[in-house]
């Protein structure tokens, strides 16, 4: 087969399409033939030299998948060979096959096509997780969610909608902010012009965000704080802000606040497992009904993932770029 490789660190031209092994699945693994594969800021950092994958997981870039089941590995059960799926990876996702763990798969939902479908598994399984898992987001409460024009940020904001909260969201350009008003923000704040901790505290007559969905990690660790609401939940994702921060912890305890952070990569396999059961429970009937729909931005021949990296870079695009398989 064909993967995207990584022969030496560096800017996009550091991607090489280049014949590989195929991948064989072991004891509890299927075998998928790729439809699409989409591009996430861990796989600018694993090019960059910055992301290393989990030890035993694929060297390739590509954290989900859409394809047809090709083969099943020794003790799986409930999936067969044909199966149109997409899944959640440690790995690999940047190939023509990729042996996946079959509790990390999903069924397509129905009306979502197959290359589209590769949209869906890592932004459901970290918006869920954090989201609703870690920060128990209820119906009434408010989101703030960082990024809102991103994969990320259009799901958090649909999701959020589906179970009665309120989203507030920041993004850098007014025609970023106009789709998530069209996906349903509420509160709609220009982090380039505006003060996000300003105008978040104007629009709940100072009562700020129950939850707060974050990507830049330490630039926006003391605002954050002083944008939750009493007995509020902040979930870190993303370290684009940088790693180190200064923190009031007296500012935290006076609201009884909590802060949570995570990835999704190197988690052991029976919680990725888990947290694909909750999504298949919880949001596959959303996106069956029609309630939730995956945003994609444009979809690119695999072979052309450099192109794809500077798109995410540039930070132009609304919601996911995919990678078709030629």
């Amino acid at each position: 087969m064909h993967a995207i490789t990584i022969p030496e660190p560096g800017g996009p031209e550091a991607l090489v399409w280049a014949e590989v092994p195929d991948p064989v699945p072991g004891e509890g693994e299927v075998l998928v033939d790729v439809a699409a594969s989409a591009v996430n800021r861990a796989d600018l950092l694993q090019r960059q030299g910055f992301y290393d994958p989990p030890p035993g997981s694929s060297p390739y870039p590509g954290l989900e998948v859409s394809g047809r089941i090709a083969a099943i590995g020794p003790g799986v059960s409930g999936w067969a060979v044909g199966d149109e799926v997409c899944a959640l990876l440690s790995g690999g996702g940047y190939a023509e096959k990729v042996a996946v763990p079959a509790g990390q798969l999903l069924p397509l939902p129905k009306g979502v096509g197959l290359v589209q479908a590769a949209a869906l598994p890592e932004v459901v399984c970290t918006v869920w997780s954090n989201v609703f898992m870690v920060a128990h987001l209820r119906p009434g409460e408010t989101l703030l969610v960082h990024g809102g024009s991103s994969g990320i940020g259009t799901m958090a904001i649909q999701l959020a909608k589906a179970v009665g909260a309120r989203v507030a969201v920041t993004a850098g350009t007014k025609e970023k902010l106009a789709y998530c008003a069209e996906l349903g923000a509420d509160i709609l704040i220009n982090y380039r012009e505006q003060d996000f901790v300003a105008e978040l505290m104007k629009a709940t007559d100072g009562a700020g965000a129950d939850v707060i969905l974050d990507n830049m990690g330490a630039k926006y660790l003391d605002r954050n704080v002083q944008a939750l609401a009493v007995s509020g939940r902040l979930a870190i994702i993303g370290m684009q802000g940088g790693v180190k921060g200064e923190l009031n912890i007296g500012t935290l305890m006076k609201k009884r606040a909590a802060i949570s952070a995570t990835t999704l990569r190197a988690r052991p396999l029976e919680e990725k497992a888990a947290i694909v059961a909750a999504v298949r429970e919880h949001v596959w009937p959303l996106l069956d009904a029609g309630h939730v729909r995956p945003v994609i931005d444009r979809e690119l021949p695999m072979t052309e993932a450099g192109e794809a990296h500077s798109v995410v870079e540039a930070s132009g695009h609304v919601g996911k770029v995919l990678l078709v398989t030629p």
